[in-house]
């Protein structure tokens, strides 16, 4: 291969680096495994190696990936927050020791577990939480300080009043969370995260730090940044100091003086990946001397005193013993791969969704297959591929027929999943009726899928408003049940009554309607029979609602049975309204005016500005477009600013910003 192949080949390999780190980082939408990027970006960095010359200023070995995002205010580090360089094999442990060798004596090593979720920067002054920060591009971040106040673990008040302190963590969702919210979100048939990082990404970078609130996240605080007012002079005091104000460090952390002990330590770590609470994806080598970082120093990108382990995928065979089919709360028939049990990644895997029948097709899945089976993200069972066919074996085929009804399925609108046709179907009516009692929908305490079960199976219930005409003898029929828990039950359901409208309309169940469009109904109609009168070109023109989404809508209030549910609701007395405060009817200036907001306002953060502008009747995009009437920009504003001066867009400050709201 000449140089000028190479190049090619280096410039293809950046190209699609920035592509996958623009997913990871920013989008918290990966299209690859870890492991493979990390193979992308280990022959970037031979490639580099081996011709220097090659090398530019903007490839990803050179910096950390991620930008701070626009709807968030930027942050400049003044410590920077570096990477860390990867190790896939034990030389390269051995390697990274001989180099600290060369530079200082006698180095004792940390050795922790690497926490996979999301780096942060929390400042506090006298001890009291004043700022958060994400990463960003290791110089400027995003100010997420908000979103931080919601992680429980994460102290708001330290245990001294510390002049001041700059801690690095890793925020991370719990493998319990992440199952919770996943599930949560298949039923709601919502889009999954792919692994708890993308999950505790995707929370903790909400413009509504309510969502993220509601996600249960943690953090691990691992480094100090800067301090003022305490002398630290090693990575081992330092955590022990940081256990002393409050925070909580990573659970274990062990102490080496040669490479060969590290090693040890690396394989324990890893040993233990499937009983751990929370998800890793390698350990942590760190120089544990703080005058001896300070010798060695660090490249552009890497500190030259740390350097990360990463564990590869494990992957393993197993046999394909059935196919079992269940049916969600609008029908959709999803089919569960049932295997011979397999220890992976520290978990016994006896079961993994196969998605539908195009997923099925493109892998060839029959059953008596042997399949190689691995952990997407280390948690989710997947079938990577079919390592070969049973003698004889047939391509497999879904089900024509409902396997709990028995009535016919069909796919609609060319998608690849499959229906039961029948509305009454009791699969369908049971996952409608845990869908609605859930935490982000009627919220009811104590109804659990046993308890719902037990209530149907006693003919107590048949949809979810035969809830509202329990009575205490009926929960008292339930084997278990006491005097004192059938009153919490029946006082947690009459509770229910009084929610707002957005959750009694998510609780609905409408296809493709998500807790935030129902929300969306909710702030533009008021009513529930507003919502259930409106047309589909009214739905249409909310903002954020696409066609697919509205049609749903106005297709579920046409239906008689919709209709008599309405009723119903009326009849049990439930609340039809929205109980959140009307947008100002006198005061419509912005009304049909759509706003975009970039860069930071002294006056506002832009939530509140976003709310004074929907109050008034205005609209707020994330995106500058044609349709865009004002973009009110702030300090630092960025390339939506630089794309509303190309369009010809009228840009507005903040001064001017708050005239226009007092011409009536």
């Amino acid at each position: 291969m000449d140089i000028n192949e190479i190049k090619l080949k280096a410039e293809e390999l950046r190209s699609k680096i920035w592509y996958h780190n623009r997913k990871y980082y920013n989008e918290d939408a990966p299209e690859i495994s870890d492991y493979e990027y990390d193979m992308l970006l280990r022959e970037l960095e031979n490639i580099e190696a081996e011709y220097p010359q090659l090398i530019t200023p903007d490839s990803p070995t050179q910096r950390v990936g991620g930008d701070a995002a626009e709807k968030f205010s930027p942050v400049q580090h003044s410590v920077p927050m570096e990477s860390l360089h990867d190790s896939f094999s034990a030389q390269e442990i051995r390697d990274f020791e001989k180099r600290v060798l060369e530079s200082v004596d006698s180095p004792e090593f940390v050795v922790e577990p690497k926490i996979d979720g999301l780096s942060v920067s929390a400042e506090y002054r006298n001890g009291i939480f004043v700022r958060g920060s994400t990463r960003g591009d290791g110089n400027v971040g995003e100010d997420i300080t908000d979103n931080l106040k919601t992680i429980r673990s994460l102290p708001m008040k330290l245990n001294r009043p510390v002049p001041y302190l700059e801690v690095r963590g890793e925020v991370y969702m719990s493998i319990k969370s992440f199952e919770e919210l996943t599930a949560r979100q298949e039923e709601n048939e919502e889009k999954t995260f792919k692994n708890p990082r993308n999950a505790a990404a995707g929370s903790l970078r909400q413009k509504d730090s309510g969502v993220t609130k509601s996600r249960r996240l943690d953090i691990f605080v691992f480094n100090v940044q800067q301090i003022e007012g305490e002398e630290l002079t090693s990575h081992k005091q330092s955590l022990e100091y940081l256990r002393e104000l409050g925070f909580t460090v990573l659970p274990f952390y062990h102490v080496c003086s040669n490479s060969e002990q590290v090693l040890e330590k690396i394989d324990e770590i890893g040993n233990m990946r499937g009983e751990l609470e929370f998800q890793i994806d390698g350990a942590v080598v760190k120089l544990d001397d703080f005058s001896q970082r300070r010798v060695l120093g660090s490249t552009s990108k890497f500190p030259k005193w740390a350097e990360a382990y990463k564990y590869p995928p494990e992957e393993k065979e197993t046999e394909l013993l059935d196919v079992e089919i269940n049916v969600g709360r609008t029908g959709v028939l999803t089919p569960t791969a049932i295997f011979a049990p397999v220890n992976l990644a520290g978990t016994t895997v006896s079961r993994a969704t196969l998605h539908n029948s195009e997923f099925i097709a493109e892998k060839d899945i029959r059953i008596g297959d042997t399949v190689i089976l691995r952990k997407a993200g280390e948690i989710i069972p997947e079938v990577v591929s079919v390592v070969r066919h049973k003698e004889d074996s047939e391509p497999y085929r879904m089900p024509v027929i409902c396997p709990s009804c028995g009535s016919p399925v069909k796919s609609e609108n060319g998608e690849a999943a499959l229906r039961c046709t029948n509305t009454e179907c009791p699969a369908q009516l049971m996952r409608h009726m845990i869908h609605y009692v859930s935490r982000d929908a009627m919220d009811i305490d104590g109804l659990g899928e046993k308890v719902l079960h037990a209530l149907a199976e006693h003919g107590l219930i048949h949809s979810p408003f035969d809830l509202y005409r329990l009575t205490r003898d009926d929960i008292l029929s339930l084997e278990g049940k006491k005097d004192k828990s059938a009153d919490k039950l029946i006082a947690a359901i009459e509770k229910s009554k009084g929610n707002d409208l957005y959750r009694l309309i998510f609780g609905l169940g409408i296809r493709h309607v998500g807790q935030k469009a129902a929300k969306l109904l909710s702030d533009k109609f008021r009513t529930l029979d507003a919502v259930a009168a409106a047309g589909l070109d009214e739905i249409s023109s909310i903002e954020g609602f696409g066609d697919i989404m509205a049609q749903s809508v106005a297709d579920y209030f046409s239906l008689e049975k919709s209709k008599q549910i309405i009723r119903e609701i009326h009849e049990l007395g439930l609340n039809t309204q929205n109980l959140s405060e009307p947008a100002d009817t006198e005061n419509t200036v912005f009304a049909g005016k759509t706003f975009v907001i970039t860069g930071t306002l002294p006056g506002y953060k832009r939530s509140e500005a976003a709310a004074i502008i929907e109050k008034l009747g205005g609209k707020v995009s994330g995106s500058v477009s044609k349709k865009t009437d004002f973009v009110l920009a702030g300090e630092e504003a960025g390339s939506k600013l630089t794309k509303a001066q190309q369009l010809g867009i009228t840009v507005i400050d903040e001064t001017e910003f708050r005239k226009m709201q007092t011409e009536v």
